[in-house]
């Protein structure tokens, strides 16, 4: 089994995904998976109200259009939803689609699609494809708000261009190359992978906002869309059982929520057999249930934020509509998981826009996350602090939702009048966060307030999902914005999800603000974990803890010798944090028996026995009982990257010539 940071999962929407298995990964010889009832944590929660018997009742019941009705997705004709969306939004969308209207939509060429294989590159093809579903969200938007003729039509255009694009499978997840050998697609077996899942998704949306108009001005489009539906999506989905993310022969990750609640939705707005719709409907919780079940108690998700948004948050859009389309009977809104994964976001808030970033993640909000759907959870499950943390992504003078979300996404949030009128509150800025699932903890001064420092200091191990080698790895906010720091994700090539992962250097221990015993990297896979010593003072298990005392032992992080070993202690004091290193090593001759890593963001400078790292006004000093470390820039090339930091970051190495000892790195802020 590869690595879970060899594999493929997405935090952003146009971006892809990231988990634990490849998208190309084939079931074990022999093997023949099969679709078995699953008895999680959903079915242990809704018994055999989840399974096909009783949904056929109630969704015949219902009957096609009653579920349709359900989805909360409005057609054109529904005039109180369409007439009073918000007025900046649609001047927004109006202004980028006349930019583009009456050009020829973006090429999908096979020379684009072939490079994946060729030569690793992904960025181009998958470019081209989400300018085009892109391009399509406005105009759908606009045909439905204005129904104008030209609007009605850029969208007929938009959906049949999709029709016609040959896969709707994006190139690095599609397995044509893995099991034939191509570099084009295989038409005659479509595979479903996220990117087929947001089409379907997204075409049925159009045709249930704008069916109306294209059954006056446009017959023969919404029978095109479903017979590209069916022969894409729905037969694949309903018979072939190998697809690794049902979950059915392998672990899940968040392929499996994305994928599902999209394909569900497209199953209600586009089938008109509601037997069929539930039978699809049964089948997708029971794999849902599969991903619910790989969820802590605590709701840490492993590949942090950026992904949150992409896996949990899939899966509460999925639950939401399940709700819905049952009319209450099938409500996860009371669950204990499913409120603690709701709340991991809004814990792992530095400040502003920036976060706690682990593993293929960000450290900054992009500005494309679909706020609209925590708020929504937030004041469903009366959680205030979720709501208010949410509501900070309603800035006035913005769209109430980003194009790149995709269209279902930005119907739902321009459909909320709530949302539309929401006004950003405080961020409520826990004052500690314990996650012991990931051994993650957060500490900052005050309750509610970003000033002064943040630590954030992991453990955890070398096999969680999009990994980087981060053990014993922390990160320090001044006034929310991180100054020593996790690199976080580069652009994805074909090695991001390959055995040479770890040639990559954004994902080695080494660029992270990790210790080098004998100069050694850490080590990959389950058997390189850390272990906790001391866990943060509090109820065991509680998510938001009160202490400020924080040990690991990391000695099973590194391939060390016998005998050797290595623990990392994080302390919070009044504004100022220390981290104490401890070691014994075997001594060799001519190399230093460690080094202390520090990565900093912003402009860094020696000043004494002290470095000074500044940036956007605030600013730390880092001292280490005398040692003055060497200085080492990164100069960034990789936009993903300088998005994030600007043009560099630096690397302090703190040489440790002793075999055995103990040093303390401290940190204060500078006022």
């Amino acid at each position: 089994m590869p690595n879970r940071s060899q594999t493929e999962t997405s935090p952003d929407a146009p971006e892809d995904a990231f988990s634990r298995v490849s998208a190309h990964t084939a079931p074990p010889a022999g093997a023949e998976p099969v679709a078995t009832a699953f008895d999680g944590p959903l079915f242990r929660h809704w018994g055999d109200g989840m399974r096909e018997p009783a949904l056929r009742s109630a969704f015949r019941a219902a009957g096609a259009d009653g579920l349709r009705r359900r989805s909360g997705i409005p057609s054109s004709g529904d005039r109180e939803v369409w007439d009073a969306v918000d007025p900046f939004t649609i001047e927004q969308l109006r202004i980028d689609a006349e930019a583009g209207l009456g050009r020829p939509w973006p090429d999908v060429t096979a020379s684009l699609f072939a490079r994946y294989a060729r030569d690793g590159d992904r960025e181009h093809y998958e470019a081209a494809v989400y300018a085009r579903q892109e391009r399509l969200t406005r105009a759908v938007l606009l045909a439905a708000v204005t129904r104008e003729a030209r609007w009605v039509d850029e969208a007929a255009d938009g959906a049949i261009v999709l029709c016609e694009q040959s896969t709707w499978s994006l190139s690095a997840h599609d397995d044509a190359h893995a099991r034939r050998g191509f570099v084009v697609p295989d038409a005659a077996s479509p595979y479903v992978d996220l990117w087929a899942g947001e089409i379907v998704a997204q075409l049925a949306v159009a045709d249930r906002v704008l069916g109306e108009e294209w059954e006056r001005s446009w017959p023969g489009v919404r029978e095109r869309l479903r017979h590209e539906a069916e022969l894409r999506v729905f037969a694949p989905f309903e018979t072939r059982d190998d697809f690794w993310w049902l979950g059915y022969w392998r672990e899940v990750n968040n392929w499996n929520p994305w994928i599902l609640g999209n394909v569900l939705l497209a199953a209600v707005l586009l089938l008109e057999d509601p037997e069929r719709v539930a039978r699809l409907t049964a089948r997708a919780l029971d794999s849902l249930d599969r991903y619910v079940a790989t969820l802590p108690a605590d709701g840490a998700i492993d590949e942090g934020v950026a992904y949150w948004w992409n896996g949990a948050g899939r899966m509460l859009e999925l639950l939401a509509l399940v709700s819905q389309l049952t009319d209450g009977a099938l409500d996860a809104a009371s669950l204990p998981l499913i409120a603690e994964v709701l709340r991991f976001p809004m814990r792992m808030q530095l400040g502003d826009d920036w976060y706690v970033n682990v593993a293929d993640g960000w450290a900054r909000s992009r500005g494309g996350e679909p706020w609209q759907l925590p708020f929504r959870w937030g004041r469903r499950t009366g959680d205030a602090r979720v709501a208010d943390w949410a509501s900070g992504g309603r800035r006035p003078g913005t769209p109430v939702a980003p194009v790149k979300g995709g269209l279902p996404r930005f119907v739902r949030a321009v459909a909320d009048p709530e949302w539309r009128d929401a006004v950003p509150a405080a961020p409520p800025l826990p004052r500690s966060v314990w996650l012991p699932s990931v051994q993650l903890l957060v500490r900052r001064g005050h309750v509610g307030d970003a000033s002064g420092l943040t630590l954030a200091a992991k453990g955890g191990s070398n096999d969680e999902n999009h990994n980087h080698k981060d053990l014993g790895s922390f990160i320090v906010a001044a006034g929310g914005r991180p100054l020593l720091v996790d690199v976080g994700k580069p652009t994805y090539t074909r090695q991001t999800f390959s055995p040479e992962r770890y040639g990559i250097r954004a994902m080695q221990s080494g660029w992270h603000n990790a210790p080098a015993p004998r100069g050694l990297e850490q080590g990959e896979g389950p058997a390189f974990s850390a272990r906790v010593l001391t866990a943060p003072a509090g109820e065991p298990g509680a998510a938001e803890a009160d202490g400020d005392a924080f040990a690991l032992d990391l000695t099973g992080a590194y391939p060390l010798a016998a005998g050797e070993e290595w623990t990392r202690a994080f302390r919070f004091d009044a504004g100022r944090i220390e981290v104490t290193d401890s070691w014994r090593l075997r001594p060799e001759a001519d190399v230093p028996a460690a080094v202390l890593h520090v990565v900093a963001a912003g402009e860094v400078r020696v000043d004494g026995d002290r470095v000074l790292v500044t940036a956007d006004g605030a600013g730390i000093a880092i001292a280490a009982e005398g040692i003055i470390p060497s200085l080492e820039e990164w100069r960034l090339d990789d936009p993903e990257l300088s998005g994030v930091w600007g043009e560099r970051l630096t690397r302090l190495r703190y040489r440790l010539p002793q075999a055995e000892g103990s040093i303390t790195m401290t940190v204060e802020e500078l006022r």
